[in-house]
């Protein structure tokens, strides 16, 4: 019976909830809660630049997400939050390559790109090449 149960052991030993801190740092409590804080102030530092990276050329998200791994090796919260993100993720790309989806979405996106011509021709046609704030009133 012991064979049998080897693969999903190896599983749900990866999958496993908490610290993955050194055993020697689990040992002992003062240790293990400095190594927390350190980990929490690394993370949040990381979490902190990918949000000022959001409005700022910088990859915001990718960076929020490598600060909640950075927590997520020492707390569960963290853990069960990029679970969900992952699982979200997953979800979006696969619904992202179904057919009918990407026809829809590439209907959309001709659409948007008529529109734009479609103004961007009328502005042209009215206006010509001058800048916006170059315009007397007609």
């Amino acid at each position: 019976m012991a064979d049998d149960r080897s693969g999903t052991d190896e599983a749900e030993a990866e999958r496993a909830l908490g610290s993955r801190a050194p055993e020697f740092v689990k040992a002992r409590r003062a240790l293990h809660l400095s190594w927390q804080v350190g980990v929490f102030i690394v993370g949040l530092a990381v979490v902190v630049t990918g949000i000022i990276m959001l409005p700022l050329p910088g990859p915001g998200w990718v960076v929020i997400f490598g600060g909640m791994a950075i927590w997520a090796t020492e707390f569960v919260w963290a853990q069960l939050v990029l679970r969900w993100t992952k699982r979200k993720v997953t979800e979006a790309a696969q619904r992202a390559l179904d057919p009918k989806v990407r026809r829809r979405n590439i209907i959309l996106t001709s659409i948007g790109v008529v529109i734009i011509a479609v103004l961007a021709g009328i502005y042209l046609w009215k206006f010509g090449l001058e800048m916006p704030w170059k315009i007397k009133d007609q």
